[in-house]
């Protein structure tokens, strides 16, 4: 079955198959593990171990078998958008693909540049106003510049990203215990890990963000070896080295920083500077680190891993997002010109040009109207990257009842077990609650104070925006709803291009 109409086939005839199986593994350890969130959820303290754990059962367990069925019965280019095409129509899934495709340019140029140029100035040299513009755009385009390049080639990006993880998290980990034994811990007592629902709407958002991404692989599954046995393998092997690489470092941020110096921000990189200081260093009464001798060594090398680490998330999620949109396009739900792929590269560089021009504009215009206040910009840039993403996520997650309701007889190598039930619980859970994490990120602290319950919603605002929760929720709205207006733009000029070719209204059939 071909999913996509003709248009689509000069493009594929460009593709080349280049993804093995380790390298799909690889790829998704890049994407998954985020190093722009783990300062969040620690921030939160212990509490956020236990809401890593619940929510590794209630979504990313079922929103992995979902993914793992879909991109085995539907193994099409494209993935999200032919899944969601499939079940709702070109028009909804154009709309759809429009915000997961934009999360990429809002995400790099917002949080995971800002991360990086904080973690420069922490660990190199200040870098002032004008550095901070030209060091930030550097970061971004080196980005555009991998996506850019061959698969073949530009697969190894991600993998060199995993590796990084490994290593940073890894050395990370075992200088806590180092730390630890030389200067004790922070005590965590149990009731600090003590789940509760003011802590749930704080945390939800990013500890299910640090779970988000089985799907990429599937966007380019046409350039995948045996996609059907390859997905489910690579997301079984990568969700378990994800939980166990996000766990380790936000229990060593907890047991070494003091609960009042963690930030959400900052709260990794500070750890990182503190327990280096068992190398060589030392930390004043105030906080203030200073690394010296192997530790200065060893603080340089984590922080350049770091900013690979940053860099390779975005180029991760950018090879899948942008092979979507591109399909998206050829595909009649967008420009014509945008669902062009390189002969010569096998890449949709159109859609790289322009998602790198995107996230230089946002770090411009976040730089700009934040008044240079890094909190507030990470703060405001990773709520929107979240929301955008998982907007998307409520449209493509159903794909999976309607699919099997539409389309029963499309041979599933890989089927949710338990039958129509547990398909149901499986696609229920995971889009109930990205929809309850968007509305938590619109208005923080929903619920909170509600019935008679203790607590102040505000409390739950981001501390960048404290008092501020006007500001807050239009730097959320109103770059959704204009998200929203580019997708249904995007649709609107697809059907015009189809009606100028073919009077009846398509631009090649469906088959």
């Amino acid at each position: 079955m071909d999913a996509l109409g003709a248009g689509w086939d000069k493009q594929r005839s460009r593709l080349r198959k280049s993804l093995r199986r380790v390298d799909v593994v690889f790829f998704l350890l890049c994407t998954l593990v985020g190093l722009d969130t783990i300062g969040s959820v620690a921030a939160k303290g212990p509490e956020g171990l236990t809401w890593m754990v619940i929510l590794a059962v209630v979504f990313f367990l079922p929103y992995g078998l979902l993914v793992a069925e879909l991109g085995t019965a539907f193994p099409v280019e494209g993935g999200p958008y032919v899944w969601t095409k499939l079940a709702f129509g070109r028009r909804v899934a154009g709309v759809n693909q429009v915000l997961y495709w934009l999360t990429n340019p809002v995400w790099v140029g917002g949080s995971l540049t800002v991360i990086a140029l904080t973690t420069f100035e922490t660990f190199f040299a200040d870098l002032g106003q004008v550095g901070t513009y030209v060091v930030g755009l550097i970061f971004i385009w080196l980005g555009v510049l991998a996506v850019a390049m061959s698969l073949r080639i530009g697969k190894w990006v991600p993998t060199a990203g995993a590796i990084a993880r490994i290593v940073l998290l890894g050395f990370f980990t075992v200088s806590v215990v180092v730390y630890g034994l030389k200067h004790g811990v922070q005590p965590l007592s149990a009731s600090g890990f003590a789940p509760s629902y003011v802590g749930f709407i704080a945390l939800v958002p990013f500890v299910i963000y640090n779970y988000v991404g089985f799907e990429l692989p599937s966007t380019a599954t046409e350039e995948m070896s045996d996609p059907r046995r390859t997905v489910p393998f690579a997301i079984l092997r990568s969700g378990i080295g994800a939980v166990l690489l996000y766990g380790g470092p936000i229990l060593g941020i907890l047991l070494v920083v003091p609960a009042d110096r963690i930030g959400s921000l900052s709260g990794f990189i500070d750890a990182c500077k503190m327990v280096l200081t068992v190398y060589g260093g030392s930390v004043d009464p105030s906080g203030a680190v200073t690394l010296t001798g192997a530790g200065q060594v060893f603080g340089t090398i984590c922080a350049a891993g770091l900013i690979i680490g940053l860099l390779t998330s975005g180029v991760g999620w950018a090879i899948g997002a942008h092979r979507a949109q591109a399909v998206a396009c050829a595909d009649g739900a967008g420009p014509r010109w945008l669902g062009e792929i390189s002969a010569k590269r096998g890449t949709p560089i159109r859609v790289n040009v322009l998602s790198g021009v995107l996230a230089s504009v946002t770090m411009v215009l976040a730089l700009s109207l934040t008044g240079g206040s890094s909190e507030k910009y990470f703060a405001a840039g990773l709520g929107l990257t979240i929301s955008m993403t998982f907007v998307s996520y409520v449209v493509t997650f159903p794909s999976l009842l309607v699919l099997r309701k539409k389309m029963p007889d499309v041979p599933r190598p890989f089927r949710v077990p338990g039958g129509w039930g547990t398909a149901t619980v499986v696609t229920m859970l995971p889009t109930l609650l990205v929809a309850f994490t968007v509305a938590t990120l619109i208005w923080p602290g929903l619920g909170v104070g509600w019935f008679g319950t203790d607590g102040n919603p505000d409390d739950s605002l981001p501390t960048a925006f404290a008092g501020e929760r006007l500001s807050y929720t239009l730097s959320q709205l109103i770059p959704l709803g204009a998200a929203v207006v580019i997708g249904v733009l995007f649709v609107l000029w697809g059907r015009l291009q189809t009606k100028t070719q073919d009077p009846a209204g398509e631009l090649l059939p469906t088959r």
